[in-house]
Order: C-alpha cells, then structure tokens, then sequence
C-alpha cells in the first residue's frame, strides 16, 4: 500500500511538471533563457581577472568651444594700427614714438590716453605764452638799450620806458642805462629757459608715449600695499645687559 501510494506521488509530480512546462508559451521561454544567460555572464570564476578598459571623456559645452575660438581669433588678430579696435589693439612703442615726434599728443592719441592730452597742450600753451611775452619784452629793452647807447638824438626809444614821472632831461642816463641793461638781461634769460621747458615738454611727451605703449598690457597686482606697525629693537651685547629701543616698522607687499 506504500509502495503504491509513493508511486502514485512520483507520477503526479511528474504529470504536473509536465503539464506545467507544456503550459508556457514562446515569448515566456524566450525570456526564461535571455534570464539564463545573464545568470551566466554574472558569474565569474574565483580565480578569473576582469579587465575593463575606461574612456575618460571630456564634455565641451557650445559655449565653451566659442570662447576657445574668440580667444585664438583675438590672440591671431592683434594689432597695432592706429585706428585699431580696442578689443585687438597692443600698441608699438617704436610707433608711439614717430607718432609722438611727428606731432606733440600724438603718441598719447595712439596709445588711446586722451585724458593725458589737456595736460600735454596746457603745457604746450603756458611756454609759448611765456616765451612771447619774454621775448616782446625783451625786444623793447633791447631797443631802448642800443638808442641810448648811441650818439644818433633822433632813435629815442628809451623814452617810453622812463618811470611814471620822470623826465628825459634830467634823468641821469647812466643809471637808467644799468636799468635798461638788467631788465634785457633778465627777460632773455627767462626768454631762453621758456624755450628750453618747451623742449624738455616735448621730448617728455615722446618718453610718455614710449612708456606707455611698452607697460600697456602690465598687469599691477592688487596686493601691493604698506604696512605701518611699531616695532621693539634690542641690541644684543656680550658681557652687557641688552639696550632696547623703541621705532615704526614699515612691510612693503607686492
């Protein structure tokens, strides 16, 4: 009875594994052996190596790439053409000399420092007034000197030049010579240091603009400052007690 009921058992297993594998339709096989043979691939043995080879991969952004592209455009486009756009313009410092020296202000207009050019022609204007106004004066001494220097009475000019008041008869002409003398002397002299403030203008100008062009892209750091912080000095002796003296330290950074 035993023997009859395990046997019965063994063939309804059976006959419902059977049943139950002819109950499952294509697309669930197919998917029961795609399941499979990722179980497979999963494993791998103890003692195997798995090498993978990783790609680093860099993802440049559109605007990043037009960027990269305006500054090799702007570093392929520099220029140094006097009518130039700001954007590419590095100025020459041998051009801003020729400019300088062809015509004061010039260097200063090409190395785009306009602020510079009311300074430069004030300059200009104040030592042109002063050399004409010098030289006028100079001019009417002069002449007032050589006609009472000479014998002719008719060249009377130095009549005009007499102080309020005073006479040409009864001046005394010597002194009045010195006079006439030191004041041509004297508005010469300042005639010929005008003259000399002009050049050295000019040739300032033309140093300006050489100096500039050549520090235009100079990059000055922000860190550059002074501190000031009182300091405590001691001056080591030997055999004697240490002198201290008390000061102001000053730290430059840059």
């Amino acid at each position: 009875m035993n023997l009859r009921a395990i046997l019965f058992g063994l063939f309804f297993t059976f006959a419902s594994t059977l049943l139950h594998a002819h109950e499952l339709t294509p697309q669930e096989l197919q998917l029961s052996s795609e399941r499979l043979q990722q179980e497979r691939s999963s494993l791998v043995p103890a003692d195997s190596i798995t090498i993978s080879n990783a790609v680093d991969t860099l993802v440049v952004s559109d605007s990043d790439q037009r960027a990269a592209t305006n500054v090799m455009q702007l570093s392929d486009t520099i220029s140094d053409a006097f009518f130039a756009p700001i954007q590419i313009f590095k100025p020459s410092p041998r051009k801003a000399v020729i400019y300088s020296a062809l015509f004061p202000g010039m260097g200063q207009v090409y190395n785009r420092k306009y602020w510079k050019l009311p300074i430069l022609y004030g300059g200009f204007v104040g030592f042109t007034y002063a050399i004409t106004w010098n030289n006028g004066m100079y001019r009417d001494y002069l002449g007032a000197y050589q006609d009472i220097m000479d014998s002719n009475p008719e060249t009377n000019r130095w009549h005009n030049l007499l102080p309020y008041g005073r006479d040409p008869e009864t001046i005394d002409q010597n002194w009045f010579t010195d006079v006439l003398q030191k004041r041509k002397d004297y508005y010469r002299y300042y005639r010929d240091l005008s003259i000399i403030g002009t050049v050295a203008l000019y040739m300032l100008a033309m140093v300006d603009a050489y100096v500039d062009a050549q520090l235009f892209d100079f990059d000055m750091s922000p860190d550059l400052s002074l501190r000031v912080a009182p300091a405590l000095l001691r001056e080591q002796q030997a055999g004697m007690l240490a002198a201290s003296s008390y000061g102001l330290q000053f730290s430059f950074i840059f």
